[in-house]
C-alpha cells in the first residue's frame, strides 16, 4: 500500500487510519509508520520536510492532504457519459467495458439515465435498437 501520489490521498489516508486503528496504535506510532507507506514523490516530499515540522498524527496528515489534494478524484456529473461513445473500429464489448468504467466515477448515477447515455453512445444501430425497443 504505497503511496506515489498520482492517486486519491484521502483514500490512502482513509486505509492507513483504518489499519492503526485495527492496530490500536498511538500517535507517535502513527507518525513512525506513515513514511513506510510513502514511495516516488511522495516520499521526496516527506523527505525534505523540516525537523520538528510535524507536531502529531493530525497534523502530519492536514500537510499531507494540503500537498496531494489535486490528486483527489472529483465525481463527474452524470451528464458527463454523454461524452463516452463508442469509436470507429473499436468492438461493442470493448466500448460497454469502458463505459461501465466511466459509470464508477459518476455520482447520482440513475439507470434511466445510464441506460440513455449508453445507448447514445453505441455505433452499431441495430444493437441499439435492440436495446431500446420495449416488447409489449
Amino acid at each position: 500500500m504505497k503511496y506515489d501520489g498520482t492517486k486519491d490521498p484521502q483514500e490512502h489516508l482513509t486505509a492507513f487510519e483504518a489499519r492503526m486503528n485495527l492496530e490500536g496504535a498511538a500517535d507517535a506510532v502513527r507518525c513512525s509508520a506513515f513514511p513506510v507507506t510513502l514511495g516516488g514523490p511522495a516520499i521526496k516530499w516527506f523527505n525534505v520536510l523540516p525537523n520538528g515540522s510535524i507536531t502529531d498524527f493530525y497534523d502530519m496528515s492536514r500537510k499531507f492532504m494540503a500537498q496531494f489534494t489535486t490528486r483527489i478524484t472529483k465525481a463527474k456529473h452524470p451528464i458527463s457519459l454523454l461524452g463516452v461513445t463508442q469509436r470507429q473500429e473499436e468492438y461493442t464489448r470493448k466500448y460497454l467495458d469502458r463505459f461501465n468504467d466511466e459509470c464508477l466515477t459518476v455520482d447520482g448515477l440513475t439507470d434511466s439515465v445510464a441506460s440513455l447515455c449508453l445507448t447514445n453512445g453505441l455505433m452499431n444501430e441495430d444493437f441499439r435498437k435492440h436495446l431500446t425497443t420495449k416488447l409489449v
